[in-house]
Formats: structure tokens, C-alpha cells, sequence
């Protein structure tokens, strides 16, 4: 059974067709229809589904989190632009407040698990409330957490609010339930001093009731270093144990751009210019600038695997 992609944009669209034939996301169909024109019965012959899908990174982190390709999911991350401190402030008014929409096609067709992104300022929390309120109400469990790019290894912050929501939640909630009782405290999480910085809060509490949480909540905090002169120094992170550089992971191999204004920044090694004029510029931009961080949706995704178990 194929997946399908619902994208309004047509160059989004089309980079997911070529993924597709390249084989890094499931084979599926995609649709360039606004959410508000998809009917219940056009999802009917799909294994999965993924709204707002922009580039396929939520099938692509599926993947990599060792979902299979005919497991059912749907994936959305709703349009940030109403909820982030950089838009207009219009909120729940603003017309790319697409949420009704979403949650109308899930009322109808009921998936079991359904993965979310949106992002973490306060009218992003104040819109994940009225998300978890309103899968509540139709017997879902729901699980968020707040986190950052940066505490993947990541040169960005990119704070983001991952949610998702379980028709089987039971289980899960009796483990957190016996959990609890058993350490009747909460976990103190101290986060990069990036995310502090872009926060403004030095502590935040969460419960973890396994170790993969406390892997993903793990973003601890960072030393003072020297002023940089060429590629960054190492570090040691004393609140983790952990040696590592500014960067690690996927991003590990950056090349590093001495910019104009004295601070070097990295980028993808080979990645292309960002010369005005390039071919595509804008719409590999504009994607790029909307799809989520796939390490930190693999750990996510792999976090709620390991609740099944």
C-alpha cells in the first residue's frame, strides 16, 4: 500500500516526487490539494499519510528510526507562521491556522498514531493545548516535548514542540503511572546554553520514564570557550561526560564560512551557493527553511518505539 504526501507547494511537491523515485522516502502519491479540499474517503487506500509535508522528512526519519514503510502513521507539522515570534502574531485568527482542517480528516478516519511538529514559542504552546484538548476529546493519548536542533549536534537552535498522539496510550500511560510511583521525583534537564539563550529559562522540569528519554531531553549544558579562530575547538560537557565539538553527527563535516560580520558559521560540506541569481534559490530555501530536523524526529520516533516494547 502506497503513502501519501499532501503539499501545497508545487516545488515541494515536486522535490517529494523525485524522492520518491530516488527511493529516500516511501513510494506514495502526492497530492498538491489544500488540506481543506482532502475528503476522508481520498485517504482511504493509504498505509500512511503526511500533511504540510514539505520535503518528506517525517517519512524519511521514520525510516531511519526503523519504522517500516506499511506501518500505519500520519504525520503533520501544521504552518508555524500564525504561532512564531517572527510572524505577524495572528494565532488562531490567521487563515494558515490549518489545525481544524487536520484534525476534521483525522476525527473521520481515526489512525492509530499520528507524529506532530510545531514550533516552540508561547503561542505554539498555547496552539498545543488546544491540539492535545481536542485529540483528548476523541480518546487519544498525547505525549510533547520541547526540543532544540542544537542538542543533536546541530550549529542551529530550531526549537521545536514534537508531539504525537496514540489510540493505544493505555500502555504507555500505566508505565508512566508505575514509573512515577516507583521515583516519585522529576528529572531536572539542563539544556545548551544556545536553547537557554533563545529561551531565556535555565531549568526546565519533564518526567523521562525510560532512557531514550533522557536521551532526548539530554541537552546539556555548555562551557564558556575561547573566541574562534579557525574551526571550532573541542569541548567537554562536564553535565554529560561527553567530549564533542560545536557540531557532531550529521552535521559533523561542515565547512565552516567566515561571514561578513566576523563570525564563522557552517554550512553542508558542497552544499550550494546562496549566490543571488542561483536557479531555485528561493524554493530550495523556502524548503529547507520549513522542514524538520530529521535526528531529532528519528530520536523522537525511536523514543515512542521503545514505549511499545
Amino acid at each position: 500500500m502506497a503513502a501519501y504526501y499532501n503539499e501545497i507547494d508545487p516545488y515541494a511537491a515536486q522535490w517529494l516526487r523525485n524522492l520518491i523515485a530516488a527511493g529516500h522516502i516511501a513510494n506514495g502519491d502526492v497530492d498538491e490539494r489544500s488540506i481543506e479540499d482532502v475528503k476522508p474517503d481520498d485517504l482511504k487506500t493509504y498505509t500512511q499519510c503526511h500533511f504540510f509535508a514539505g520535503i518528506g522528512v517525517w517519512s524519511y526519519a521514520l525510516r531511519q528510526a526503523g519504522w517500516p514503510d506499511d506501518k500505519p502513521v500520519w504525520t503533520g507539522s501544521c504552518p508555524c507562521q500564525p504561532f512564531s515570534a517572527a510572524g505577524k502574531g495572528k494565532g488562531l485568527t490567521d487563515k494558515r491556522h490549518l489545525w481544524p482542517a487536520f484534525f476534521h480528516l483525522i476525527c473521520q478516519c481515526k489512525p492509530d498514531i499520528i507524529f506532530g511538529e510545531q514550533v516552540a514559542s508561547t503561542d505554539g504552546i498555547v496552539w498545543l493545548e488546544l491540539v492535545q484538548s481536542d485529540l483528548e476529546a476523541e480518546n487519544y493519548t498525547t505525549a510533547a516535548i520541547d526540543l532544540c536542533a542544537a542538542g543533536f549536534g546541530a550549529p542551529h537552535i530550531r526549537q521545536r514542540l514534537y508531539w504525537l498522539a496514540d489510540t493505544h496510550g493505555d500502555r504507555l500511560q500505566r508505565k508512566r503511572t508505575n514509573n512515577n510511583s516507583e521515583r516519585r521525583k522529576k528529572q531536572d534537564v539542563q539544556q545548551t546554553g544556545l536553547c537557554d539563550r533563545a529561551r531565556n529559562n535555565d531549568n526546565r522540569m519533564v518526567n523521562t520514564d525510560n532512557g531514550e528519554f533522557n536521551t532526548i531531553t539530554g541537552c546539556a549544558t555548555r562551557k564558556t570557550e575561547k573566541k574562534i579562530t579557525s574551526r571550532p575547538k573541542v569541548f567537554k560537557s562536564w553535565e554529560s561526560g561527553r567530549t564533542g565539538d560545536y557540531v557532531s553527527g550529521y552535521w559533523e563535516n561542515a565547512d565552516w564560512l567566515l561571514c561578513r560580520d566576523g563570525k564563522l558559521r557552517p554550512i553542508e560540506s558542497g552544499t550550494f551557493p546562496l549566490a543571488h541569481g542561483i536557479t531555485s534559490r528561493v524554493g530550495r530555501l523556502r524548503a529547507y527553511g520549513n522542514a524538520i530536523v530529521a535526528p531529532v524526529a528519528k530520536t523522537f520516533i525511536k523514543a515512542f518505539i521503545s514505549t511499545k516494547k
